[in-house]
């Protein structure tokens, strides 16, 4: 059928951008028009790709989100996330429909929290596919309950912004009914996934040329216990602070990555610490023994895909969602607090199962195809 002028939608946030931009660039390298609506930080990210801009819709920078949403502050706790739910992602939508609805496009690709592009592709009565780039929402019945009291109507406000009639059932009223790209594997689920669910295992674009930290070499012949916040929490008091501290003087090394703050916001670092903005998962987690995360989606399923057990201290949004997950699958131990995290790690190492459980996901992930297979699955999609 040619070439396709593809739309492809992702909030400007980074554990987004990472998922959609592999999407985008296998798209783009199978030689479809694409054209990306995302912030101006991330244009970078998605190669090869027309770029449209947020310009109806507030842009922003996701690591100061409560310069343009003061009512995010600094983004911990419940009214926090109710905030960034209400505000960001809700209060932009139909804004970010008005941007896509500036261009062209014969289907639209959208991370499942850019509520606008959905919006557009309805529009236009165009096909339209979610990409699940956090955990799958399936709501149970007091959820639906709470859902249609309150988030319904903001959802009905929306779609009324841009001339739509309400339609119930929220955010799973966002899931594509056509198809729905999800991360990770059916083994890491603890919910039953609707008929148009398919499974890709982990979606990130191939790792570029990194200059490694000078002290790189440390990690040789040594057990190496990985601490990260990911990209958008990246308060270094809540994880990696705490984990520093239980892990002093341990016998592993301990890499603590920041999610991009200043390594100096750390303070002074104990001997068997070593500490860098950002290092690629692709080249630190085959040198590692255990991760310790607050329960970002992609650096979960980085872990597994190279078959490291995850210790998990869950922060806001999703994240408890997936600390369930990886208990339940059997790959790790989760946390409420980072006190005890010493025991804890020791228990990870000590027990084989954990790391076990994680290699066998990690074969599953690798084999569900990841970039290319969702590539493949939105062109099926367009050859209907």
């Amino acid at each position: 059928m040619g070439e396709a002028r593809i739309l492809v939608a992702s909030m400007p946030f980074a554990g987004h951008v990472g998922a959609m931009a592999a999407v985008s660039n296998e798209l783009v390298k199978r030689g479809h028009h694409v054209v990306v609506h995302t912030g101006a930080k991330y244009r970078h990210k998605f190669e090869g790709a027309e770029w449209l801009p947020w310009s109806h819709a507030p842009d922003f920078d996701d690591a100061d989100l409560a310069k343009v949403f003061p009512s995010v502050k600094d983004g911990k706790g419940m009214r926090a996330d109710f905030a960034n739910f209400r505000d960001v992602l809700i209060g932009t939508g139909a804004a970010q429909a008005r941007d896509v609805l500036e261009t062209g496009f014969d289907l639209v690709v959208t991370d499942h929290l850019a509520f606008g592009a959905a919006l557009a592709a309805e529009i236009r009565q165009v096909p339209w596919v979610t990409v699940a780039v956090t955990p799958l929402v399936v709501s149970r019945p007091l959820a639906r309950l709470v859902s249609g009291l309150i988030v319904d109507g903001m959802f009905t406000r929306m779609r009324a912004e841009v001339g739509l009639k309400p339609k119930p059932g929220a955010l799973e009223a966002f899931y594509s009914p056509e198809l729905v790209i999800a991360q990770g594997v059916p083994a890491l689920e603890t919910v039953h996934p609707p008929h148009q669910v398919r499974f890709v295992g982990r979606l990130i674009s191939p790792p570029k040329p990194t200059a490694l930290p000078e002290w790189w070499p440390d990690l040789d012949n040594r057990t190496v216990v990985h601490v990260t916040q990911g990209t958008l929490e990246t308060g270094a008091d809540d994880l990696l602070k705490p984990a520093i501290e239980e892990l002093a003087g341990h016998d592993a090394l301990v890499v603590a990555t920041t999610g991009g703050a200043a390594i100096t916001t750390l303070g002074k670092l104990p001997d068997n610490v070593r500490a860098a903005e950002f290092i690629p998962h692709d080249l630190l987690l085959p040198r590692t023994d255990v991760m310790i995360t607050n329960g970002g989606w992609g650096g979960v399923l980085a872990a597994i895909e190279a078959g490291v057990p995850l210790v998990v201290v869950p922060g806001s949004l999703d994240k408890p969602q997936v600390a369930r997950r990886v208990v339940r699958a059997g790959a790790g131990i989760a946390r409420r607090r980072p006190e005890g995290l010493r025991k804890t790690v020791d228990q990870v190492l000590s027990e084989p199962r954990h790391r076990e459980r994680a290699e066998e996901l990690g074969r599953q992930v690798k084999a569900a195809g990841g970039a290319a297979r969702a590539a493949e699955l939105v062109e099926v999609l367009r050859r209907r």
